[in-house]
């Protein structure tokens, strides 16, 4: 009996260790890329930034400090990866003058944005993807050209994790293009984004996504003292600021206000981040940014293209629009001795992962749309082929209405599939996927009614 006994004991152990194994794919090549970012240098970049002393936006054009010399120290930096391209990366500062708005641009003043463009090896596939962070600094007050803003995480983290990946992805080829972006006068109203999210709308860039890095190197919280550097946020829209009254209509049709294409981008780099990055949890922030404060991708989606915010989970006061100072013992200031470079390198990698799988995977199906003419207890979705790339096939994703990611995916390598789930109980989308496995990001389906 005893041995009866245990040979069960010993069955279940082996049946619950075998329900409770995840096995996790990951590309070889990807992978390789996010091992290879180092924490070591990111802290030379953050460094090295805040001995600029300040990077105000209007601050004085200096050999040794200010934004100017700020912008020349990145532009050197991309110019330096330019070799190991193959010719593929090309860098410059894009100048330009923003006009006295009588609130934090006294006059007519020159801003640029320093730029660094990777690429695609596919002439036919014009998709571009955006990261970005903002090189401007400052301290409490906001027009204080003069006094020391370090600006080590904010954004001297964002930057530096670009930095990282321009030096790394520059190695490698994707098909479709990718732009590291440095803005400035983020501080001063959203200006440098501001600029670059209008050219890319006049000039009709195919503008996928846009990744921006604000704040990406704190992991303790004033007042609460929490400590983790396990959590990162990414924050989306959920009803797109650009909805026009078509979308509006059909998005109340669906209940699809939680299926924004910038809500769709931050599942993905929750699910692919997660995949590559061990001990960083991706926690998706339903609002388009934090109370109070504002970032580059808010001018983007304005513009309708699709844009997230990747921000630090816990946020110190002390060290963030502070003048340099002590006081109460309490040590206050953006200095780099207080930005958490393992953190960094994580988030970082998750920036990478989800960058390096879009740019590989072929675009989204087109077309999508889910019959919604009978009643029925099975789901049938339908699409087209993607424009740009080739899929072998697709997935099919399936959640719960209150999920917050996909829970089910059904491989085909048809443009159609029919599901034995009631489409009034779940929501879906659909994902293109390429030859090496790399996913698109998901379609939510519009509804077929005739």
């Amino acid at each position: 009996m005893r041995k009866i006994l245990t040979l069960i004991a010993l069955l279940t152990l082996t049946q619950l260790t075998h329900a409770q194994t995840q096995i996790i794919h990951r590309d070889g090549k990807i992978e390789s890329m996010v091992r290879e970012i180092s924490a070591e240098n990111l802290e030379k970049y953050v460094r090295d930034l805040s001995a600029f002393r300040t990077r105000h936006t209007l601050s004085d054009n200096k050999p040794n400090e200010g934004i100017y010399a700020s912008q020349k120290y990145v532009l050197d930096l991309f110019k330096s990866f330019e070799g190991q391209s193959g010719g593929r990366l090309s860098s410059y500062i894009d100048t330009f003058i923003i006009p006295a708005d009588g609130r934090r641009i006294p006059e007519d003043s020159e801003l640029g944005n320093v730029m660094a463009t990777l690429k695609g090896t596919d002439p036919q596939d014009d998709r571009i993807f955006i990261i970005s962070a903002h090189i401007d600094s400052r301290a409490s007050d906001v027009m204080d050209a003069k006094i020391d803003a370090p600006g080590a995480n904010d954004d001297g983290s964002g930057v530096a994790a670009v930095i990282e990946l321009a030096r790394i992805m520059s190695k490698k080829s994707f098909p479709a293009t990718i732009i590291f972006v440095i803005v400035s006068g983020e501080e001063q109203g959203l200006k440098g984004a501001a600029y670059l999210a209008e050219k890319a709308k006049n000039e009709n860039w195919n503008l996928v996504a846009m990744l921006n890095n604000d704040m990406i190197g704190n992991s303790f919280s004033s007042e609460t003292n929490i400590n983790d550097n396990t959590r990162v946020r990414i924050f989306s829209e959920g009803v797109p600021v650009a909805e026009t009254e078509r979308m509006a209509a059909i998005r109340r049709y669906t209940n699809g206000e939680n299926d924004s294409k910038s809500r769709q981008l931050a599942r993905y780099m929750k699910e692919v981040g997660e995949r590559y990055v061990d001990q960083l949890e991706v926690k998706l922030l339903y609002r388009n940014d934090r109370f109070l404060r504002g970032g580059d991708h808010t001018p983007f989606a304005q513009q309708g293209f699709t844009a997230i915010r990747v921000c630090e989970m816990n946020e110190n006061y002390y060290q963030q629009h502070e003048d340099v100072r002590v006081e109460n013992g309490i040590q206050y200031g953006d200095l780099p001795e207080f930005v958490d470079y393992e953190y960094m390198r994580k988030v970082t990698g998750i920036n990478l992962a989800s960058l390096a799988s879009m740019a590989t995977a072929p675009s989204e199906p087109t077309a999508v749309g889910i019959d919604v003419r009978r009643l029925s207890n099975t789901s049938t979705l339908r699409w087209e082929a993607p424009e740009k790339g080739k899929a072998k096939g697709y997935y099919v994703l399936m959640r719960e209405t209150d999920a917050s990611m996909w829970q089910k995916k059904f491989y085909t390598e048809d443009t159609s599939l029919t599901i034995p789930y009631s489409k009034d109980n779940y929501f879906f989308a659909v994902q293109s996927v390429g030859e090496g496995g790399h996913e698109s990001m998901a379609v939510f389906p519009q509804p077929i009614t005739r």
